[in-house]
């Protein structure tokens, strides 16, 4: 990529975090461009759909979610899902309407982001496994039903704008995965 390509596309990844964390993953892409100070067209080169300028911001967080949950694979098991757990939430918190995208991207296999989702939930989903293995987690309970509850958590949390409540409901449904709590 050329330098002035670079800079563009690297303006636009940080303009697009700006104006979706305001206002969304429907937001105007429009807006992103004429912000990142490039054209349209600019910005659909770089990146074909919204699906595509959502994978490369996410590509990240993803990977860094993913490494988290091989992480706490080492650490004492309650903890591991307690830290995972509030980590999920605030990464799939990150931009209104999010949840309910990656939701959509889990159920579409030809969308750019499907494989960033599907890879960051097996990665979950193995974490949950493991501490239903340990007797943590509630073994009737599907790992994909626990990163469910937790997306939906978030996606009530985006909902009210209630960090707070956000918090109190992600420990009444970590308590709830409890094994102790049957």
């Amino acid at each position: 990529m050329r330098a002035d390509a670079r800079r563009n596309y690297e303006r636009l990844l940080a303009v697009a975090d700006e104006v979706f964390r305001r206002d969304g993953t429907e937001a105007s892409l429009e807006e992103v461009a004429r912000r990142a100070e490039v054209g349209i067209g600019t910005l659909y080169r770089h990146f074909p759909t919204r699906d595509a300028l959502l994978e490369a911001l996410l590509r990240e967080q993803f990977a860094e979610l993913r490494a988290a949950a091989e992480r706490l694979a080492q650490v004492p098991p309650r903890q591991a899902l307690d830290e995972f757990l509030l980590l999920f939430t605030a990464r799939i918190s990150l931009y209104r309407g999010l949840p309910a995208s990656l939701v959509a991207m889990l159920r579409a296999p030809d969308t750019a982001l499907h494989e960033a989702c599907h890879a960051m939930n097996q990665a979950g989903e193995r974490l949950v496994e493991q501490l239903q293995r340990a007797g943590v987690v509630r073994d009737d309970v599907p790992a994909k039903d626990v990163l469910a509850l937790t997306a939906s958590v978030a996606w009530l949390g985006e909902q009210t704008g209630d960090e707070q409540q956000r918090e109190r409901l992600l420990r009444v449904v970590t308590d709830g995965f409890n094994a102790r709590n049957r």
